[in-house]
């Protein structure tokens, strides 16, 4: 089975294949006939349906909050609650299968809306789930994605954001899906953020991101380009890509991981444009992510 080298960290990924999105038994077979430890699955399951991927010695990663993730953060009070509710119901029946991770972006409803106000609702939202799920050894990870243009109204993406969502519930149910290659694309320090955010760190996304250099040169990073073409997973002056293709220090967060004795897994999340056109690209670009994780 697949670890890393340092700190013997299981290696999984993400189910967010086109292929695999309709019959979970396929990523299922994939990711035991090629060394896989783990695996995300990025839509909701019935409890049968985890119970199977349980028993055939998988461990779940991550497993998706309820959709639409926008009514924790809704202005509207009522939706707040009911969406809080169906999740906690979601988690604490998941949890007593074994399952630990639950995955989430915050989205505000209204990307529009002041900053402020969004925080104050997602405050909120996410703290009735973590009140609900407190005793289950639950946790829900937040992943970083800053949302798109033109508000990227997204929280939990910066440390000033992740800080006042954990403050402003008080609860350690909330925590870090770590994802270096967001981190990378807005400019933050992904190794120093790690340092900072480790305690709260419970699952972990394999994906990397690579500057453009030139491209940069040619548009900056604050306007769209006006004439080149779009870049798939990627903004003019920047690409995700699998690891290993970019500039994320995977030794230094191996061993940072390791140090802090991390019991969580490291998931491929395939977003690069050179690995998504067929089916055999995708699962080619998953295995390449293993070997190169398997070296750390």
């Amino acid at each position: 089975m697949s670890k890393t080298r340092t700190g013997q960290i299981p290696i999984g990924f993400r189910n967010n294949i086109r292929h695999w999105q309709e019959d979970v038994t396929k990523p299922v077979e994939f990711a035991k006939a090629n060394g896989f430890e783990s695996i995300d699955i990025s839509k909701t399951l019935a409890a049968s349906q985890v119970k199977s991927i349980l028993d055939t010695g998988l461990r779940i990663g991550s497993l998706d909050l309820k959709w639409p993730w926008s009514d924790l953060s809704s202005p509207d009070a009522g939706k707040r609650r009911a969406a809080a509710e169906a999740n906690a119901r979601y988690i604490n029946e998941m949890a007593g299968l074994g399952v630990r991770n639950f995955f989430c972006v915050i989205i505000p409803e209204d990307p529009a809306a002041p900053r402020t106000e969004s925080l104050q609702h997602t405050i909120d939202g996410f703290g009735q789930i973590c009140a609900a799920v407190a005793d289950s050894g639950a946790r829900i990870v937040l992943e970083g994605w800053p949302g798109t243009h033109p508000y990227y109204a997204h929280l939990a993406c910066t440390p000033e954001t992740y800080r006042a969502v954990f403050d402003g519930t008080g609860s350690d149910v909330l925590g870090v899906n770590y994802d270096p290659s967001h981190l990378i694309r807005m400019g933050i320090d992904h190794v120093r953020f790690l340092e900072e955010f480790m305690p709260r760190v419970y699952h972990v996304h394999a994906k990397d991101t690579e500057i453009l250099v030139e491209s940069q040169y040619e548009y900056g990073h604050l306007q769209a380009a006006t004439l080149a073409e779009p870049i798939a997973f990627g903004g003019h002056h920047w690409r995700y890509t699998i690891p290993g293709h970019g500039v994320t220090r995977w030794c230094r967060i191996a061993a940072l991981l390791r140090d802090a004795g991390f019991d969580g897994a490291l998931s491929i999340e395939l977003e690069d444009g050179n690995f998504f056109d067929t089916p055999a690209d995708l699962e080619h670009g998953l295995i390449a992510s293993r070997d190169f994780l398997v070296h750390l």
